[in-house]
């Protein structure tokens, strides 16, 4: 179990980047990873320090850098971040402490640093953000209990749960080619839909266009086809996390979905947000995995590990807005449609791991999990339009006197989450955004 802590989570800590110092989202004990590009220039690893990028492929070039640390940087120096993922915890780690050291306001190094600090630094304002990984493989998972049991009263079943739920971090293989950053339009697809009242389907665009909130989870090294990963070392194969929204095509899938599961209704695109937060940036938020209620059955002993149910949990805060055209026109902000946390899923992300290579599937550096919608266990936690409007029943009146039962052309989705723990400085991890076209 990776659970680091160091001199990099120190709350004294100060950067002498000076938009670094209380950064929602950035200061210097996040450190995220990303791959963007300068105008005009080519895409290149950096990292994010309040409202700047760290040019890793500059600061490798001035000889900051030495041993697993530099090691590292040159592997997250290029136009993806796969190589880096590759490496594993303690080169990683190393490039981590190394990068905490040199934006110190007290490190040693500050003067030679800061005096590069032109060639080095760069206004994320001005750049623009890639994905931050290659995607070979993308799988979603099931595990935010409250969704599933929404979708299973919301079809009327006595049990809303099937009997492998508790077994099973159930999921499936979805698209990775549709994967796409923060900032891409989202175009509304079309497929066979098949509403009450009509005897045949039709072909047409989507009528129930949705999101769904979840936790995307960034796979380091791999492993070879055939082997399993032990659920005692799953979590030393997570890199990092970022903010998913599966998006989601409602009326094509209640239809397409028998029996193989989801096809058109998910493969049009998929919204990650640009940056990698660290499984180290993230080890003050850790907390054990809540209690699985009375008469819940015990994982098997495939899935099960002491320390992972004591410590295998985040406890990050999430939540999702809506922008309008008719809220842009008139000035307003995004309205928050609903708030949630991780701590919500059922199965740990370790869980995931381990069962999806226990029959030995062989996963790769840069594949993508997303751990299934995240919504809480009332109203103002759900985190699709679906659970929100009771299937389009109770269309959802905002601020601006639109009403929404699903998402409409020109709607933008926003996703934002927050880690926050007395005695740390609290971390973001930026902004998914989508625009429906």
């Amino acid at each position: 179990m990776n659970n680091l802590f160091d001199e990099t989570h120190d709350p004294k800590r100060k950067s002498w980047v000076a938009s670094a110092q209380g950064h929602a989202d950035f200061p210097i004990q996040n450190l995220p990873f990303g791959i963007f590009s300068p105008q005009g220039e080519a895409p290149r690893g950096g990292v994010a320090i309040g409202d700047e990028i760290l040019d890793l492929k500059a600061a490798l070039a001035s000889g900051l850098f030495s041993g697993q640390a530099q090691e590292a940087a040159a592997a997250a120096a290029g136009a993806a971040l796969n190589s880096l993922m590759a490496l594993g915890i303690a080169p990683r780690n190393a490039l981590r402490k190394r990068l905490s050291a040199l934006l110190a306001a007290d490190g040693a190094d500050r003067a030679r640093v800061e005096k590069l600090s032109a060639t080095l630094l760069h206004k994320a304002a001005e750049c623009m953000l890639h994905l931050p990984a290659a995607v070979g493989n993308y799988t979603d998972f099931y595990a935010g209990i409250h969704h599933a049991v929404n979708g299973g009263r919301r079809r009327g079943r006595d049990e809303p749960l099937f009997l492998n739920y508790k077994y099973v971090p159930v999921a499936y293989h979805s698209r990775a080619s549709s994967v796409v950053t923060s900032g891409t339009s989202i175009r509304r697809p079309s497929g066979q839909r098949e509403l009450p009242g009509e005897a045949v389907p039709s072909f047409g665009p989507c009528r129930k266009l949705d999101f769904e909130l979840e936790l995307g989870v960034w796979i380091g090294p791999g492993n070879a086809l055939g082997e399993p990963i032990s659920i005692a070392q799953a979590a030393d194969h997570i890199v990092g996390f970022c903010l998913l929204n599966d998006w989601s095509a409602r009326d094509l899938q209640v239809w397409e979905s028998q029996p193989l599961g989801p096809f058109l209704a998910k493969n049009f695109g998929t919204t990650v947000s640009p940056w990698v937060i660290t499984v180290e940036a993230l080890a003050p938020f850790r907390q054990p995995q809540p209690p699985r209620p009375a008469g819940d059955p015990r994982p098997l002993p495939y899935l099960w590990d002491d320390c992972d149910q004591q410590m295998g949990a985040f406890d990050v805060e999430l939540e999702v807005l809506l922008s309008t055209e008719g809220m842009r026109t008139k000035g307003m902000p995004p309205q928050r449609l609903a708030v949630s946390n991780t701590n919500h899923l059922y199965w740990t992300v370790a869980q995931m791991v381990a069962h999806h290579t226990c029959g030995g599937c062989n996963l790769q550096p840069g594949d993508l999990f997303g751990s299934g919608t995240i919504s809480g266990p009332t109203p103002s936690g759900y985190g699709s339009l679906i659970e929100l409007s009771q299937d389009g029943k109770q269309p959802i009146t905002l601020a601006s006197g639109e009403t929404r039962a699903f998402l409409v052309d020109g709607d933008e989705v926003i996703f934002r989450a927050s880690a926050r723990r007395g005695g740390y400085v609290s971390i973001g991890f930026g902004e998914s955004r989508g625009r429906v076209s």
